[in-house]
């Protein structure tokens, strides 16, 4: 057996569907040892998108996604995505190929050391050097990619090692194990018990553990039996339903006084699988004022800000569970009232409000209207990013896909192609602004390739609105933010896609809706009116 045929048989093994990547010269072995495989490779037109993919994957399905390249210039595409996982904590296992072992002592074409590259922004990394080795190395990289808190971990395979023989004695399969995490310790639940009924203004902070280990339900009726407060993060977002009592905001935007307001009165936090890339807790902490219970999968960084009375490191699910025993449940429900009032209010007040051109909130109240609780929404980075994470409601975990930690443009398009491969049944919308969408539009040839009906709404304002905002702020002017676009109907059509112009925002909903009967991805641009910007903007 080859040593790339080894590799293969391992990634099968840990249940690998699917490779995202680019073929180049030095992974030919491991591309023929593929193309016998029942893992289904997925050629895309740009590394970047590649890694990406694997990132939405891995966040979707908790098992990490993979993604390929070559050596030199394909590895160093991949980082962009890589790094993207690294921060927002997606569960994901890159693999490159490299030159030949006997040359990468000296200068040498397209070699540079990647093993080092990666190594910043992966859990773990390493070089294949020995065949014998690749069910240790395939094994370990899955087990710590999936491990909390999971993220990128790096092989590098050299092109030499990849066609070399391997001895029969090498190549047994190493089982994966899925350990599961200790119950939470009965001293600390009866503490954090005791902190939460003396409480008088506990406030649960949601953060995307909640969402990534699916601890939803369990938290929904958790907060509407003792009627605590729910807010989430950007990530956090379908942590609870959003059309739950308790679910009254969330966190990630410096002045949005509603929330500020909340935890200003807060006396306790209770964390839950929240960390601090999320938003920073000298944020919604600054006087260092508030007990916290820490509950999580790991344990707390250690922040100023952020130092926990009591830190629960176990599964949040069961957490909830053996604390709902420990807890009365003779709480008032007065205070919740307002604050979910305010919430709702909001969104519909914003979402329906008149105008010729459309808006942001027009359109994300559209998208909200048209998609079921089950759909996917994924956002770009930008203006749009800031709209969706602050007004979109989120009914069902990990329908709401963003970055955030790393906040890399680009990611909606390569997102939505995955989400829809693996929920073939459900509706996709890609919300990206056209600095993001522009990116890496080259993968609308994937979309359409794969045959798959996504949606893309693209806000069209010709420049990068967030950064021209900032820019006037701090200086009173801009200067390198504008730009032309392409007529995004004929390139759409190119692609062998559909190209809408969306004319008003009161059409937008019938739009959206023809959109996702068709049998291609759609764009639908919208020039997007940004002249409500302040509200959004004078949150941050």
């Amino acid at each position: 057996m080859k040593a790339s045929d080894l590799l293969v048989k391992c990634l099968e093994n840990e249940g690998v569907e699917y490779i995202f990547g680019v073929p180049g010269e030095e992974t030919l072995d491991l591309m023929e040892s593929l193309r016998t495989s029942g893992i289904r490779f997925i050629v895309v037109r740009h590394e970047q998108v590649a890694a990406f993919m694997a990132d939405a994957y891995g966040r979707l399905t908790g098992k990490a996604g993979v993604c390929l390249a070559t050596l030199g210039p394909g590895a160093t595409n991949l980082l962009t995505g890589v790094a993207d996982a690294f921060l927002d904590g997606a569960p994901l296992v890159a693999i490159t190929g490299q030159a030949d072992l006997n040359r990468i002592h000296k200068e040498s074409h397209q070699y540079i050391d990647i093993v080092k590259i990666f190594s910043s922004v992966s859990k773990w990394n390493g070089r294949i050097e020995s065949p014998e080795i690749i069910p240790e190395m395939v094994r370990k990289a899955f087990k710590v990619a999936e491990s909390e808190k999971p993220g990128p971990v790096h092989l590098e395979l050299p092109e030499n090692i990849a066609a070399t023989d391997v001895a029969a004695m090498y190549t047994s399969m190493i089982a994966p194990i899925r350990p599961r995490r200790s119950s939470p310790d009965r001293q600390s639940l009866r503490k954090a018990a005791d902190l939460i009924e003396r409480s008088t203004a506990p406030i649960i902070l949601a953060g995307h553990g909640v969402v990534r280990k699916s601890a939803n339900v369990r938290l929904r009726k958790f907060a509407e039996l003792f009627s605590i407060p729910v807010v989430t993060t950007f990530m956090g977002k379908g942590g609870i339903n959003a059309e739950s009592r308790c679910c009254i905001g969330t966190l990630g935007l410096n002045h949005d006084r509603q929330i500020a307001d909340v935890f200003a009165k807060a006396d306790l936090i209770i964390s839950l699988g929240y960390g601090l890339v999320e938003y920073a807790p000298k944020n919604w902490n600054p006087r260092l004022d508030k007990k916290i219970i820490h509950i999580d999968f790991a344990t707390s960084e250690v922040d100023l800000h952020y130092v926990p009375e009591i830190e629960i490191i176990s599964d949040i699910r069961e957490t909830l569970e053996l604390l709902e025993g420990m807890l009365s449940t003779n709480k008032k429900d007065d205070h919740l009232i307002a604050l979910r009032a305010d919430f709702v209010e909001t969104f519909e007040r914003e979402g329906t409000a008149e105008c010729s051109r459309p808006r942001p909130p027009q359109i994300l109240y559209g998208i909200r209207k048209v998609l079921a609780a089950e759909d996917i929404l994924a956002v770009d980075v930008g203006t749009c990013k800031l709209w969706a994470a602050k007004f979109y409601p989120v009914c069902q975990n990990n329908t709401f896909i963003i970055s955030n930690g790393f906040a890399s443009m680009g990611c909606a398009l390569p997102s939505a192609i995955v989400a829809k491969l693996i929920y073939p049944e459900r509706n996709v919308v890609a919300l990206a602004g056209d600095g993001g969408f522009m990116m890496n539009l080259q993968d609308l040839e994937t979309a359409c390739r794969l045959k798959l009906n996504i949606v893309v709404v693209l806000f069209n304002d010709n420049g990068f609105n967030l950064i021209k905002w900032k820019s006037e702020k701090k200086f009173g002017t801009s200067f390198g933010v504008s730009f032309s676009n392409p007529d995004f109907v004929r390139l759409a059509e190119s692609f062998g896609a559909i190209g809408v112009t969306l004319r008003s925002a009161k059409e937008f909903e019938t739009v959206l809706r023809d959109a996702l009967t068709k049998t291609v991805p759609v764009i639908i641009e919208v020039p997007i009116d940004y002249s409500n910007n302040e509200m959004i903007y004078s949150l941050l």
